[in-house]
């Protein structure tokens, strides 16, 4: 008897062969690495062969559902091969694999969320889950499958990443459960076989010459344009990483950056006021993404936010790895400048949206402050980035 477990193992060779299941029924591999269900069949005295689809457009429960019907036919003395098209249109039936119910689930669920936390979600699920198990029935789907699927994420891209990409699919697994689609959540299982995430502050160099230090550095690797400009706005700015990602030109007008509340952690619109520095890092950035709607975009497609890893990546690429990650620009900026500026403490938390612990004071103090942010944003662009080239030269500079 098969398993998809076997089936995904199965490498091709320079001749094609089999792999049989029962009832006639088995996997011809191709050299080409295509493998195609094939039914054994005898009519008529005449041995025959029925197509029923490839793997895994047809998964190998469909398969042997279509191998059961094609025995009734013949049981009923009909020839499976004259229904065939039906055959396959019943092998082939997707509702209830796991990307038909996750982008269900998606549907119901994005209304609710804010627009980068749903661009994350379906993003995550398009990159590490549905190429690996999307076409595979949420039945057939095993918790070493999913674990397979989930470590992989841990080891090429970070244990936060895998954590929330498990809690998405066991929601989708418990919203098929609750359609009538599945009957277990294997994702759940596997959370005992999982590392704890190890909570804490984010890493962050708060010492200006090593943060600047940290930047050259950063400016120097072969990397996307885009991705080195991305980090260099997001240091300006100390805004948190996900609102850069998805940042559109809609939101920009003159040298006020206003994030609406949607896209905010806190649920609260922000006006940040943009340096010198900051606006022709924007104009660098133009020249390669203003056709499109998104400022920094991912690299593959112009329309979808950058990946959440891109920055993270291209820190750990430095020397400075472990010690400093996009989130801790935010401290960097809290910790210098109020060093520099302690009289201007309040205004600091406000430049980085923070809420006062003090709800009375939260309610009652909402004097902006535009000019005094306009020059402290001025000056944490003088003191971080003095001496560094102009943005529009990091667009030369080697991709890796």
């Amino acid at each position: 008897m098969l398993s998809d477990a076997a089936i995904r193992r199965a490498k091709p060779q320079e001749a094609p062969y089999k792999l049989a299941d029962s009832g006639g029924l088995h996997l011809l591999v191709k050299p080409n690495g295509s493998r195609l269900w094939r039914v054994k069949y005898r009519f008529g005295g005449k041995e025959k062969l029925l197509s029923i689809g490839a793997y895994p457009e047809v998964s190998l429960a469909g398969a042997r559902q279509a191998r059961d019907s094609a025995k009734t036919e013949l049981r009923d003395g009909r020839d499976p091969a004259l229904t065939k098209k039906q055959r396959r249109a019943e092998a082939a039936c997707t509702k209830n694999h796991l990307r038909a119910v996750g982008e269900s689930w998606l549907k119901i669920k994005a209304p609710g969320w804010s627009e980068i936390h749903a661009q994350n979600v379906a993003y995550t699920l398009d990159r590490f889950v549905w190429p690996k198990l999307g076409n595979i029935p949420v039945t057939d789907i095993t918790p070493p499958m999913v674990l397979e699927v989930i470590e992989g994420i841990g080891r090429s891209n970070s244990p936060d990443t895998a954590r929330r990409v498990r809690q998405r699919l066991s929601a989708i697994f418990t919203y098929g459960i609750a359609c009538g689609l599945g009957n277990a959540d294997p994702a759940a299982v596997i959370k005992e076989a999982l590392p704890p995430l190890q909570k804490g502050n984010f890493p962050a160099i708060t010492d200006l010459a090593r943060l600047r230090e940290l930047l050259r550095e950063v400016e120097s690797i072969p990397a996307h344009p885009i991705t080195v400009l991305a980090i260099r706005f997001l240091a300006l700015t100390a805004v948190r990483p996900g609102e850069v990602r998805a940042m559109p030109w809609t939101e920009l007008e003159g040298d006020v950056w206003a994030i609406p509340k949607e896209r905010m952690k806190m649920r609260r619109g922000h006006a940040v006021f943009l340096s010198r520095q900051a606006q022709e890092t924007l104009e660098a950035a133009r020249s390669l993404t203003g056709r499109g709607p998104i400022v920094f975009p991912n690299a593959r497609w112009s329309h979808r936010p950058m990946s959440e890893n891109a920055m993270s990546v291209l820190l750990k690429r430095t020397s400075f790895s472990g010690l400093h990650v996009p989130h801790g620009f935010r401290s960097s900026f809290s910790s210098i400048m109020n060093e520099r500026h302690p009289q201007d403490r309040a205004i600091i938390d406000q430049m980085l949206a923070h809420v006062s612990q003090n709800k009375v004071e939260a309610i009652y103090n909402r004097s902006e402050h535009k000019e005094r942010k306009r020059e402290l944003a001025q000056d944490w662009a003088d003191i971080l980035l003095d001496g560094f080239c102009a943005p529009a030269d990091l667009l030369k500079k080697a991709r890796r």
